[in-house]
């Protein structure tokens, strides 16, 4: 199991690697002039010089890798181009408000998904079961910025005008709770559906199960049936798509939060890319990244612990 384990974190930590090589690939091959745009047109070619030096830029790109690798390791991830401030004082208070808004959504749309899975998969055939299929179908193949938009027309306008449209505090996300409710709504509808499909069909699979059926023949009552034998059993390979949509998550809140105008990672990433901020870039493609990697690994090591298998091999 310890094996395993480790085995996993070195893979993690080498996909990880390739990836910031990825990332500094890409932000190489943006269109333009980082030390252009940040003195502008009118700047002479004498300072555009002096700022290329200044950035590393006069450098080969395989010295500017190691050199921002090296930042990487050491926890220096530079300074922001467009502000000066060290990037890490950017972004963290901005990061704090992504983790806000995806545990917002983690904490409202899992529970919920899991337990319509589980009561779809107990109305297997009927009325309910078609219509929770039909409505999941739907909202996985809608857009998050779709539903973003279809939630702000009904709650955010003429026909309800219950919750703000876009983020207007100033103070930080959780101290607002009614401007963080359609961005977690938006980012836990864009996860929820795959969620609610692999538990209705792993709930399906452990209810036709034979130790199910014999504990039914034995006379137990249905609700310990469900409660003891079926959802434990059935939560087990769930996890791991629960993980998956959580890590996907990061990805999609690049879109919420700019459509909300949502003080985050994924909005300062829009604006980064837009002023060619590439210290600013780089640190946020490569959190999203580890974070995405991370939470695979937590879902490996769960499904890992989650097999008798594995959990007794060395038993």
């Amino acid at each position: 199991m310890t094996v395993l384990i480790i085995r996993r974190l070195l893979i993690g930590v080498l996909v990880l690697l390739i990836i910031s090589a990825i990332i500094f690939l890409a932000t190489q091959t943006l269109p333009g002039d980082a030390a252009q745009a940040i003195l502008g047109r009118q700047a002479t070619p004498e300072r555009l010089a002096a700022l290329r030096t200044q950035l590393h830029l006069d450098q080969p790109a395989l010295m500017q890798y190691l050199s921002w690798l090296h930042g990487v390791v050491t926890l220096d991830f530079g300074n922001s181009l467009a502000n000066g401030r060290a990037v890490v004082d950017v972004i963290g208070p901005l990061f704090r408000n992504s983790v806000v808004l995806m545990l917002a959504a983690a904490i409202i749309g899992t529970p919920i998904a899991l337990l319509l899975g589980a009561w779809s998969a107990l109305q297997r055939d009927r009325v309910a079961d078609h219509a929770v299929a039909f409505f999941t179908l739907v909202f996985a193949a809608v857009p998050e910025f779709v539903v973003g938009m279809i939630l702000v027309i009904v709650f955010a306008t003429g026909v309800l005008n219950w919750l703000p449209a876009v983020y207007v505090g100033t103070g930080p996300a959780w101290s607002q709770p009614s401007q963080l409710v359609l961005p977690a709504i938006t980012l836990a509808l864009s996860v929820g559906p795959y969620i609610v499909r692999s538990m209705r069909a792993t709930m399906l699979e452990v209810l036709e199960s034979q130790y199910v059926q014999q504990a039914r023949l034995k006379g137990v009552r249905e609700r310990t049936v469900l409660l003891r034998h079926g959802l434990p059993n059935a939560l087990g390979p769930v996890v791991q798509v629960v993980a998956l949509q959580l890590a996907y998550m990061m990805g999609g809140a690049v879109v919420v939060e700019f459509l909300f105008r949502y003080p985050g990672i994924g909005n300062a990433l829009v604006d980064a890319v837009a002023n060619r901020d590439l210290p600013v870039i780089q640190f946020l493609t490569l959190i999203i990244a580890a974070i995405t990697v991370g939470v695979n690994l937590l879902a490996d090591v769960i499904g890992l612990l989650a097999n008798p298998k594995v959990r007794t091999a060395g038993k």
